[in-house]
């Protein structure tokens, strides 16, 4: 999923050790503070810099040099053991959920805690676990052959600001059910959040009878201890959900990769939708954690005939809708870099991840309350629709048709392979838009947050490969393959 490269107005590494310090308290005992947490926990979630241990190096080398070990006694254990290992971490992060989600949005200033919450616990109910790890027997005149899926070692994995903790939790869960080890090399922005989730999830392992170090991460993440990472002897496999650039380096370092990059999904609305549901579904899903989810819906194309309805529905569905001189502000203050017509622009990073409200006050708006989202009717080729801006502005287009429609948001999708939906109550069109936009989601009538399970039927990931062509990860994608033949034998029929 797809990040901004850093973000301003933070607070200082200080200041979030300081929070993360006064956390550590509930490890030893101590008082629960009940402005961030309303249940006890048998962990906490943070150490301030300094403090190693629990999962955190100060090298990669130390850090994959420890995962190695583990990932060596995890191999020496039953499939039961690793089965309890991913239960006690299930159970811990969501026990932990919210706090995470707190301490994520103090540190990097992105989206809302209460979308943070949904994340975190969406990825720890329905990541798959080991029980997607089917062997496969095939039997015949000339004996039996067993495939089975086996893990590679220990994985390199580069995480994004964006979505910190949650893919974390994601990855580990998948990984670890693979029966692999694994070493984060997190973002720098994230970097405290990240700790103090790789410290309850190693707290949670060996609760459960597990090594460990099974999870580890460096404490001091840079571009220069990714690179070392990606090129380390002792890992054997790369999960790298980033923007374009550390997926094309983790394409080119001689290893296999499995890379989530960025998208730009776009939202059709033809003319026979529910404009009630589809309204109420893209602020949903527009809006959810301030549009840094790289599934959220970032651009809206409608058929001439009934955008305007459309807009007006969204307005009554918690969107402020911008009106002409509005939308000049609102694309001045969003963009620092103004381009030509389709073309992307470049975004002030400072608003990333910032409340609707935030925004208008930016540009000088006067909004009541706590708009989810702000819409706005624009051409076909304002940048806003061409760029994967990042915050919760939605710009909505029209086209004649749904054919123009789809070929538009096919074009704006820039062909990351990545996430797209549409509402309508045409078959015909569905199906020709799914094949036509060929993402890795294709969400048909609901907000694209239903594509990840959150309301849709399905395993989650929140690392979506559309680069490398996995698509959702789960074990099966970090697993390998093996077979096991025996020749003349075992066939009992």
């Amino acid at each position: 999923m797809s990040r901004p490269g850093g973000v301003s107005g933070q607070l200082s590494d200080r200041q979030v050790d300081l929070i993360a310090t006064r956390l550590a308290a509930r490890i030893s005992g101590g008082p629960v503070d009940r402005q961030t947490s309303a249940v006890p926990r048998r962990a906490t979630v943070s150490a301030p810099r300094e403090a190693l241990g629990d999962g955190v190096f100060a090298t990669v080398d130390d850090a994959v040099d420890a995962a190695a070990a583990a990932f060596r006694a995890l191999d020496g254990m039953s499939l039961d053991g690793r089965k309890k290992i991913v239960a006690s971490i299930r159970e811990s992060m969501l026990e932990n959920a919210a706090e995470l989600a707190r301490l994520a949005h103090t540190e990097t200033g992105l989206g809302r805690i209460e979308d943070k919450i949904v994340k975190n616990r969406l990825v720890t109910r329905k990541t798959s676990g080991t029980e997607v790890l089917t062997p496969q027997a095939v039997t015949g005149d000339n004996g039996l052959t067993l495939t089975e899926y086996a893990p590679y070692g220990v994985i390199g994995a580069i995480t994004p600001t964006t979505n910190p903790t949650s893919t974390i939790i994601c990855n580990t869960i998948a990984m670890v059910s693979a029966g692999n080890s694994i070493v984060f090399n997190v973002h720098p922005n994230a970097r405290a959040c990240s700790m103090a989730n790789v410290r309850l999830i190693h707290e949670a392992i060996t609760r459960a009878g597990g090594p460990a170090n099974l999870v580890t991460a460096v404490a001091d993440p840079t571009i220069e201890s990714a690179q070392e990472l990606m090129s380390h002897k002792g890992v054997r496999l790369l999960a790298v959900t980033g923007g374009s650039g550390v997926v094309r380096q983790a394409m080119k370092s001689g290893k296999r990769a499995i890379c989530a990059g960025p998208g730009n999904p776009p939202v059709v609305v033809d003319a026979t939708a529910d404009l009630e549901h589809a309204a109420r579904g893209i602020v949903a899903g527009a809006s959810f954690d301030n549009n840094i989810v790289c599934t959220d819906e970032k651009e809206v194309i409608a058929v001439e005939s009934i955008v305007d309805e459309l807009l007006e529905r969204m307005g009554k569905n918690g969107a402020y809708v911008l009106n002409e001189q509005e939308l000049h502000k609102v694309t001045n203050v969003v963009f620092t870099e103004y381009p030509g017509r389709r073309q992307r622009g470049t975004v002030d990073k400072d608003l990333i991840g910032k409340n609707a409200s935030e925004i208008l006050a930016r540009a000088g708006i006067t909004s009541h309350g706590d708009p989810r989202l702000i819409a706005a009717r624009v051409t076909n080729g304002h940048p806003l629709v061409w760029t994967e801006q990042m915050m919760p502005v939605m710009p909505v287009t029209a086209v004649p048709d749904v054919d123009s429609a789809i070929e538009l948001a096919r074009e704006a999708e820039h062909g990351f392979g990545h996430s797209a939906g549409m509402y309508s109550r045409d078959i015909d069109a569905l199906s020709r838009m799914a094949r036509t936009i060929n993402t890795s989601i294709f969400t048909k009538n609901g907000p694209f947050f239903a594509g990840l399970g959150e309301g849709g039927e399905g395993h989650t990931s929140f690392t979506i490969a559309s680069p490398t062509g996995e698509g959702l990860t789960g074990p099966v994608a970090f697993s390998r393959l093996r077979r096991c033949v025996m020749v003349d034998h075992f066939r009992i029929v």
